[in-house]
This record gives structure tokens, sequence and C-alpha cells, in this order.
């Protein structure tokens, strides 16, 4: 839904953006006209650009600017474009909005990572926590410094939305969604029919193993770091640290718990290319195309310099492709 949103609110700025694009060519640029054999091309950019980033038609000097892509880094840092991304971001972390509004910490910690110009991989493993003061309507969430967070992974209210249901207390929800959020794992779940097993012996068999059991994004396994939901008869959760022994996680690293498991994607190149997929996602509205590795490359090398997703969109934003 969110996908569908964000295309339909780009096919609308694309109605403002025709009435942009002919308000340029009629009033702008008539010395431009004379020299430049595509006298259209620098109004087309700034729209294109302002659509991606912002929502809407080019305006002011970003529309009567010869050289739009120039204006890429002053796009990155309006709060227009942070509100929209953070959003993006959220409906990507998540399947759907959540309840209340700290369960889409996601949406809050990216924009407070991305107002402050941190690194990216702190929206995963930063030592943060997220707290709401107010209730209602009226609630406000805050980010805070948190020695013992883990990005948003250690937010109460984010263990609680992916707790699960498994019968000894896995988190086997938890264990798809931390590698699902951060290099892009896909697993396509199924409903069992009533009556099914869905013990840990029932995961075992031929149907289930191939994402319970095998593979480096095994879940049974992965879960057995994240420690166990307790769930008491008032209904109320508690979490149980797993036991500290470093187990074979990932395909053959031995682990020992959520951290270690968030620093071990973090540090694959996965995590790179996911990040990139996610900035050409929000740009394009789609994932990359073969002939576009190119930009895509250069996008993965910004980020790998800078550790900012903000170098990445304008990596790829600043390449001649995009206006073309």
């Amino acid at each position: 839904m969110a996908n569908i949103v964000k295309r339909s609110l780009l096919w609308v700025a694309g109605g403002a953006a025709l009435a942009g694009l002919t308000w340029g060519l009629q009033s702008g640029t008539i010395a431009q006209a004379q020299n430049d054999p595509d006298p259209g091309k620098a109004v087309r950019c700034a729209n294109r650009l302002s659509i991606a980033f912002l929502g809407n038609a080019a305006q002011g000097e970003l529309l009567s600017s010869t050289d739009p892509q120039a204006s890429v880094d002053k796009l990155l840092e309006d709060p227009v474009f942070i509100e929209r991304f953070a959003r993006y971001i959220n409906s990507q972390m998540n399947d759907a909005p959540g309840a209340t509004a700290i369960e889409d910490s996601a949406y809050y910690l990216s924009k407070h990572v991305f107002q402050n110009k941190l690194p990216w991989k702190d929206f995963f493993s930063g030592a943060f926590d997220l707290t709401t003061t107010g209730t209602g309507a009226a609630a406000t969430v805050n980010v805070a410094a948190n020695p013992n967070g883990l990005g948003y992974f250690h937010n109460k209210a984010w263990m609680e939305r992916y707790a699960g249901n498994e019968l000894t207390g896995l988190r086997l929800n938890a264990a798809y969604r931390i590698p699902h959020n951060i290099v892009g794992l896909r697993l396509l779940a199924t409903t069992n029919a009533p009556g099914a097993d869905v013990s840990a012996t029932g995961r075992a068999a031929p149907a289930c193993k191939g994402c319970h059991f095998e593979g480096w994004h095994a879940l049974d396994k992965t879960s057995a770091i994240l420690g166990r939901v307790q769930r008491a008869a008032n209904g109320m959760i508690t979490f149980q640290p797993a036991d500290g022994t470093p187990k074979d996680v990932l395909g053959g690293q031995m682990l020992k718990d959520d951290k270690e498991l968030v620093n071990a994607l973090l540090s694959s190149e996965q995590f790179l290319v996911h990040s990139c997929r996610l900035a050409f996602g929000y740009l394009y509205g789609r994932n990359e195309n073969a002939c576009e590795a190119e930009v895509f490359d250069a996008c993965v090398d910004a980020l790998k310099a800078s550790g900012t997703i903000q170098s990445g969109l304008g990596a790829i934003a600043k390449d001649e492709s995009f206006c073309q």
C-alpha cells in the first residue's frame, strides 16, 4: 500500500510537473532557447528532481537553474524530503502502519538519523531508544541516547510487534524481520493447514525446513540467539535474553546475540546493495535495471566511502542518466 501511495503521489505530481514545464518553456529562457539545442532540458530535469525528492513540481531557483542537478545536496536537506523519505523507509521496514505511533519506530529513527547526518548503519545499530510522551493523537515519540540500544531493534514496541507466536517463545518473526530490514531478505510465508505440526519438529519437515533450518537465513538457527518471548497470564510480554553461547548463524558465523547478528549483517556487501536498492526505489519508484549497473555501483561506492545514505541518493540523482 505504501508503494502504491507513493507512486500515486508521483503520478499526481506529474500533472503539476507538466504545468510547470509549460510555464517554464513559455516564460523563462529566451537566451537559452537561442543557444541550447534542447532548451527544455533543464526545466525537465528540475521537475524530475523536485518530483522525486519533494513530490511536487519545481519552483523558484530550481526551476530557473541551468544546472538543476547542482541542487541535489540542497534537496537532500529539505525538510519536505526528509519527512517523505522517513515515511518511505518506514513503509519498507514494516508491512503495515503501526497501531500506535511508537510502533512506527523506523519512521522516527530514520528521520533522526537523516536530520543529524548520522551514518546509515546507526539506524540499525545505534545506541538509541524511543519513548513516548502523551497519549492517543497527542502522543509524541522521542529519540534518546541509550548505551544498550540497537537501532530500533531493542525498542520494546518493536520487539512486541514482532514477538511472534512460536510455542516455546522463539522469536522467529524477529529472526526474519532483522535481516529483511538490513539486507533485504525475502521469504514467502505459508499458511498451515488446521492441525499442522508447528513445533520445531514440524518446521523441520520438507515443506518448511528450507526457511527454518537450511541456508544462511535459517530462521530457527537465527532465533536461537535472540532470546525468548515470555507471556504472562495477564497478557504482559517480557523478553528473556539469549544464553550468550555462540551458535552457528548466517551460514557459518559463530554469533551469540542480536547485537552480533546486526553487526554481521551490516558488515556484509549486501547491506550496501540493499541500502542502494532502497535509495533507487525512492527516486525511481522501482528496482534498478541491469543497464543501470554503473550508477548503482556509484551509489554503493558513495555509501561505502561516506557511510550516509544521503551520499548514495546523491550519487544516483547527480548522474547524468537521471535527467535523460
